[in-house]
């Protein structure tokens, strides 16, 4: 049935939801399972706009790689503490629904699962995310809205 799952998780509790049920799935079919979190990349034009400037400042783009590192390794350990196997994790700079899309395509996932909506939201999906509401729509593969 399926043999690669790609889920995107961005901490939110509905992106966690999308990976419970990504491992029952795996658990069906032995599929292999990514774990994918992107984070906005910002210029350091953007960076420069910032109203607060503490001391130490780093770089946008580094507190959000960090913060996204973090994502995945807790989704690693969820998974495999809810006895999911052949997890693997990413992190990508990016617009999330293109991100999403084109890794799927490059992995060879067969399936995309991603929750409804993520930790932001905007009037572009007022029932369904953002983001899910762009990869459902654009993605080559199955996509399961969880």
């Amino acid at each position: 049935m399926f043999k690669r799952i790609l889920v995107a998780v961005d901490g939110s509790m509905t992106s966690f939801d999308a990976l419970t049920k990504a491992i029952e799935l795996q658990k069906l079919t032995d599929a292999e399972i990514f774990l994918l979190c992107v984070y906005k990349h910002h210029s350091l034009f953007e960076a420069s706009l910032s109203i607060g400037r503490p001391d130490d400042m780093d770089i946008p783009d580094k507190v959000l790689s960090e913060y996204a590192k973090e994502v995945v390794n807790h989704a690693k350990e969820l998974a495999k503490e809810r006895g999911a196997t052949h997890v693997r994790g990413f992190v990508k700079a990016g617009r999330p629904s293109r991100v999403i899309i084109d890794f799927a395509k490059d992995k060879g996932a067969d399936l995309i699962v991603v929750g409804t909506k993520g930790t932001h939201s905007d009037k572009d999906g007022m029932f369904l995310g953002s983001v899910s509401h762009r990869v459902a729509s654009h993605a080559k593969c199955p996509v399961l809205v969880v």
